[in-house]
């Protein structure tokens, strides 16, 4: 009898168990179908941003082991400036996404500047260096902080040169990067190391996964806001693989910004430097990428809050008034953006506790 019944039972367990099984597997099929609106936010969003590439070479400065070892340890060596109080990491902390959180930094007197560090991570990518956008690449920007009076201070290249020629350490580490110069200290061979090192100082984050079509590596707060970002007209200086950091832009388009900045000094741009009417009040993009770990922002380090800077943004560039609602959406897309920092570039080397 009891062969019987279980010989009865057996064709429903086989039915209930292929049925819970297909609908385990409908409801799989549910979670893992992608939507139209996430398959047209997707596409929208790849027509104005890019993957963020895994190099940025320069055919004028070949990358080479040697020359980027020079390079980090010429980043972090105080003696490139005036009285050695300073380096180039002092106010492109490596270990705080290439920023300082100053508003303005020090130079080698102590004595504050007139513009915000901006980060060096992902900046060999930028379309020009500085706010006011005079350099062309990091390869120029890297010689200008050292000579500048406000800055680091050093009197001239020369003076440099000569500083540097008189550590043993660098006569080597010269010697083997540019082997087949006669002469391997040249302020040009300095400049070209530090930017080699900092043309590795790439950080890809969760938003290239998105962007290469993982459309679940953001969440719906995150895809909210890159669509709020996009609809209300973010984009028109945000784009490409930095979202930013490819043309000057007026700022303020719209009122004068130090009215809702709160800024102490009126900064007139690129005008400072050319004296040329249409330059007033052009400053270069700044990229997006890390932003909410780069604060304080805009070129004076005004503003300490994010999602004020993005208020303040909508008013001064689209001449619109954010909901409360807008700000936090973008804010949080924001936040996609905050990529994975390169461990090794973190760590002082070992030759400058020589």
């Amino acid at each position: 009898m009891k062969k019987i019944t279980l010989l009865l039972m057996l064709p429903a367990f086989v039915f209930f168990s292929c049925t819970g099984n297909q609908e385990k597997k409908e409801t799989k099929e549910k979670t893992t179908e992608v939507s139209q609106a996430d398959k047209d936010l997707l596409a929208k969003a790849q027509m104005f941003f890019k993957v963020l590439p895994t190099e940025a070479p320069n055919p004028e400065n070949a990358l080479t082991d040697a020359k980027i070892k020079l390079g980090k340890i010429l980043y972090y060596d105080n003696r490139l400036s005036k009285d050695e109080t300073q380096s180039c990491n002092t106010c492109h902390n490596i270990a705080t996404y290439g920023v300082d959180n100053l508003a303005t930094s020090p130079g080698d007197n102590g004595i504050p500047g007139t513009r915000n560090s901006p980060t060096v991570f992902n900046a060999a990518l930028k379309g020009a260096q500085f706010w006011d956008g005079r350099n062309k690449d990091v390869e120029e920007q890297a010689g200008g902080p050292i000579l500048n009076p406000a800055e680091m201070a050093i009197p001239n290249e020369q003076f440099l040169i000569d500083r540097l020629k008189k550590v043993e350490m660098y006569q080597n580490l010269f010697a083997e990067t540019y082997a087949d110069e006669e002469d391997p200290f040249t302020y040009k061979n300095i400049r070209h190391a530090i930017a080699a090192f900092e043309r590795t100082l790439l950080t890809p984050s969760k938003f290239d996964n998105y962007l290469s079509n993982d459309v679940n590596a953001l969440n719906d707060q995150e895809k909210k806001g890159l669509k709020t970002f996009m609809d209300q007209g973010c984009i028109a200086c945000h784009t490409g693989s930095l979202l930013g950091g490819s043309m000057l832009q007026k700022f303020a388009l719209f009122g004068d910004y130090w009215e809702l900045t709160g800024s102490s000094n009126v900064d007139y741009g690129k005008f400072e430097e050319t004296k040329v009417e249409s330059d007033k009040f052009m400053f270069y993009v700044p990229i997006l990428r890390n932003i909410e770990k780069t604060a304080p922002y805009f070129h004076d380090g005004s503003v300490t809050d994010l999602r004020m800077a993005i208020k303040i943004m909508g008013k001064t560039e689209l001449n619109k008034d954010l909901t409360a609602e807008q700000v936090e959406d973008i804010f949080v897309f924001m936040t996609a953006l905050t990529g994975q920092t390169p461990a090794e570039a973190a760590v002082i080397p070992t030759e400058l506790a020589q």
